[in-house]
């Protein structure tokens, strides 16, 4: 494995699976071509159907100079047009970028700096931010517009289904080794990228794809096109809730597709929890994407609503319900099983770095509280970066030796930080801490960059938190360290409270009188009736430490 991520991202080691995505998706297409791939605003694209766009679609960004190891971004909601624009990249030997939808122009112009990126594909909606964006670079990329809304054509776009002429003439032989971009937010505020080579994402995918499915693992290209081509072996119906700009969405999207199922995209691309358990229920989804509480708490509160009106929603097609990287608590899994059948909530513990480092898997009630297993692949180190015995009930760093990827796109110093060699292993790390019960278990304790030590005593955010929303008026909660003169940093709280809860500091403090050690009480307390998460279900922490700041003075 490279010690840094380069532009063509091809280091000397071999890919897991020496297999591009495109490869496999032209071979199920081959098997299934009539089969449904995607379903989306009352139309049907059949296997055949989105190769072929997406090879006309190939064709049209060769035309214009786009090659092997380019890049393409990706600027919209979830849509057909993403899984195509995907494909083609992935066909031509190109790099689709993720790109938030919700970027404003320059934070657009930004991205499409950095990621260089010869062509855009974005919604007539998106239009103004767009054009915004271009016009705070010198030289553009190629504008393809979707038509999405009433807007006129501009001269500054072509549109999408105006460029599909004819196939991509001369394929590149395709080896596994081509990158993915993932692009997520920096800690500065930067998007960085995180570059996963097709071979080894597809090895990281497996037990996603297969063994939620219970389906003996394939071991060659073949096994996986005699999969899903077996008409004995249920071809997943798949809705991502989750933006496809996210790895879990886009990545378990693509799973489906590998299956050879059905990928089913909302009319709306405003999270709606009626719009998506209407779909779930009309479309008979079997499968969805969420992003942990964020979306799971408000589907309960529609389907209590529905159920309090006499007209529940029919959920019983759905059988797999997966979230990845967020925040999923034991008492938001148990509301929503309230509603579930035999649906299987598969809690997967990974980063855009890397993983799978653990997985909780949850049928019923009686799986509460959920077992976070480490994944094969996964160890957990000392500071001295020794793997610990999984049985010794230590404390230490989560780590994962498995199929990753090779690093982050031109920051070789971050690479080095998170790719770390020891002995004759690579390992991704994070930064998590985690510590071990017994059985390959492991109970997730906090970034390390999120620690707080206070007085030379470590505390754990995520312990904190857990005890907080025991507190039946607590509904979220964020834990973070802020500076004390006295102990180098002190422990805050920043708690969202139910609606029409008094829960105020005092009282909480009184709660978690007898439940934490004295170090690890909260200092500073500040009640809120809610913390604003983003869609993605992330807090803005600048602005929690501002609350606490204020409350202070």
């Amino acid at each position: 494995m490279a010690a840094e991520a380069t532009r063509d991202a091809t280091p000397v080691a071999r890919p897991a699976w020496p297999v591009n995505w495109a490869t496999i998706w032209d071979r199920v297409a081959e098997a299934i071509p009539e089969a449904i791939a995607i379903e989306t605003n009352g139309a049907e694209l059949a296997y055949a159907e989105l190769e072929d766009r997406a090879a006309r679609l190939a064709g049209a960004l060769e035309a214009r100079g786009v090659r092997r190891g380019d890049t393409v971004g990706l600027f919209m909601y979830n849509r057909a047009e993403y899984l195509e624009g995907i494909y083609a990249a992935f066909k031509l030997g190109a790099v689709p970028v993720n790109m938030n939808f919700r970027y404003r122009a320059r934070e657009l112009a930004e991205l499409l700096r950095i990621s260089r990126s010869r062509a855009l594909i974005a919604p007539s909606s998106l239009r103004t931010e767009v054009l915004g964006a271009f016009a705070l670079l010198e030289s553009p990329p190629w504008l393809i517009e979707v038509r999405d809304d009433a807007a006129e054509p501009t001269e500054a776009a072509s549109e999408y289904e105006s460029v599909l002429g004819g196939r991509l003439a001369d394929a590149p032989e395709l080896t596994g080794a081509e990158p993915i971009y993932m692009f997520t937010g920096g800690t500065t505020g930067t998007p960085k990228a995180v570059v996963w080579r097709h071979g080894d994402l597809l090895d990281a995918q497996l037990v996603s794809m297969y063994g939620t499915a219970g389906v003996e693992m394939p071991t060659s290209l073949d096994d996986i096109v005699a999969i899903a081509a077996d008409p004995a072996i249920p071809a997943p119906r798949m809705l991502p809730i989750a933006p496809l700009m996210h790895s879990s969405a886009l990545f378990n999207t693509m799973n489906a597709l590998t299956l050879g199922g059905t990928a089913i995209f909302l009319n709306n691309p405003r999270f709606d929890p009626a719009q998506v358990l209407r779909t779930i229920q009309e479309r008979r989804v079997t499968r969805t994407v969420l992003a942990g509480n964020a979306v799971s708490a408000p589907l309960v509160e529609e389907l209590r609503r529905a159920a309090e009106a006499g007209e529940p929603y029919d959920l019983s097609s759905l059988d797999l319900l997966i979230s990845s990287g967020m925040a999923w608590t034991d008492d938001s899994k148990a509301e929503l099983l309230e509603h579930l059948d035999d649906a299987l909530l598969f809690d997967v513990f990974g980063a855009t770095e890397g993983g799978p480092f653990a997985y909780s898997f949850v049928r019923s009630k009686d799986d509460l509280p959920a077992r976070i297993v480490l994944a094969n692949g996964a160890a957990v180190l000392d500071e001295d970066g020794r793997e610990l015995d999984l049985e010794s009930g230590g404390t230490g760093i989560l780590a994962y030796a498995g199929p990753k990827p090779i690093g982050y796109l031109d920051a070789p110093e971050k690479t080095a930080e998170t790719y770390r060699r020891i002995g004759d292993k690579v390992y991704v790390m994070p930064g998590d801490w985690v510590r071990l019960l017994g059985e390959r278990r492991v109970e997730f304790l906090g970034r390390g960059s999120n620690v707080v030590n206070t007085g030379g005593e470590k505390v754990y955010p995520a312990e904190v938190e857990h005890e907080i929303l025991e507190h039946p008026d607590a509904d979220d909660a964020v834990v973070f360290g802020v500076p004390d003169p006295r102990w180098g940093q002190a422990v805050a709280a920043v708690v969202a409270r139910h609606a029409g809860s008094t829960l105020d500091a005092d009282g909480l403090r009184a709660f978690l009188a007898d439940r934490l050690a004295g170090y690890k009480k909260p200092r500073h307390v500040v009640v809120v009736d809610s913390l604003e998460r983003s869609p993605s279900g992330k807090v803005d922490l600048a602005r929690m430490r501002g609350l606490v700041e204020q409350a202070a003075r």
